[in-house]
């Protein structure tokens, strides 16, 4: 009788053994099929994501800022999407044109005032010593005066350097430059960094040199420029210290809107 209950438990044995490892697998299939799971939703969210910001970017270069403005005060969440979307971007950028902007900035005296129209998450004014005054259309930052960057606070004549990275985005982009002009005192700097692509005219793009030309006929002088980067353009002016009272009219060259693909 014992040498069969002990042949019966060496029987079982390798049974429990079988079932052990199918429990096992069967947890592996639950498991490869949860992170399966996972990872299709995490794409999913990204898609929609994506596709949410190009439609956000597409809206603010084919409108007027103080369209903006009123798009973003309705739902300002949006404007959460629209910089998680950008900041997506640029980290395919192998150099992002601000980090140029903070270099001049460091190597100039630390007394300019600086002005920063579409100032996103008010990175320039964090990496200098100069007074900055970010402008945006919407912010939790305190930091960042929300406006349109077309009528903004500041006082005539009461700034040293007025700023526009990738924010030349708006239909009426020749206001900004026109409030820049206002608020730059005389020999005041405007810097700007642009994508590329809106500066190829064999692509649909504004002739660069029309582009200057207009901006020098507002009242600035063209200082130097800097076509090395594959992605973006750099244009440093100076506002003229003595101003024409009677200005032309100015014809602005139409900047192609930078609309991204689906990837």
């Amino acid at each position: 009788m014992e040498a069969k209950k002990g042949a019966n438990r060496k029987r079982r044995t390798p049974q429990n053994g079988e079932s052990q490892t199918k429990k096992k697998r069967k947890h592996e299939e639950v498991d490869g099929k949860s992170k399966s799971s996972s990872s299709f939703l995490d794409k999913m969210r990204a898609r929609l994501s994506g596709g949410h910001f190009r439609m956000i970017n597409e809206k603010l270069y084919t409108c007027t800022g103080s369209e903006a403005l009123s798009y973003f005060e309705e739902d300002p969440a949006l404007f959460n999407v629209y910089h998680a979307g950008y900041q997506e971007q640029m980290l395919h950028w192998p150099q992002q044109p601000v980090n140029i902007i903070i270099k001049w900035l460091k190597d100039h005296s630390p007394s300019l005032i600086v002005a920063d129209f579409g100032c996103g998450d008010a990175r320039l004014a964090r990496n200098v010593k100069n007074k900055v005054f970010s402008f945006d259309l919407v912010s939790s930052d305190p930091s960042v005066i929300v406006c349109d960057m077309s009528n903004t606070p500041l006082e005539s004549s009461s700034i040293d350097v007025a700023v526009f990275c990738l924010s030349l985005m708006g239909t009426n982009f020749s206001n900004y430059l026109q409030e820049a002009h206002r608020v730059l005192k005389p020999c005041g700097w405007l810097l700007i960094a642009e994508v590329k692509s809106r500066f190829d005219p064999t692509n649909g793009g504004a002739d660069p040199n029309r582009f200057s030309k207009a901006i020098c006929k507002l009242g600035f002088t063209l200082e130097s420029k800097d076509f090395s980067n594959k992605m973006f353009i750099l244009l440093y002016f100076k506002k003229k210290e003595k101003q024409n009272s009677k200005v032309k009219e100015i014809d602005w060259p139409e900047l192609k809107p930078c609309l991204y693909k689906r990837r």
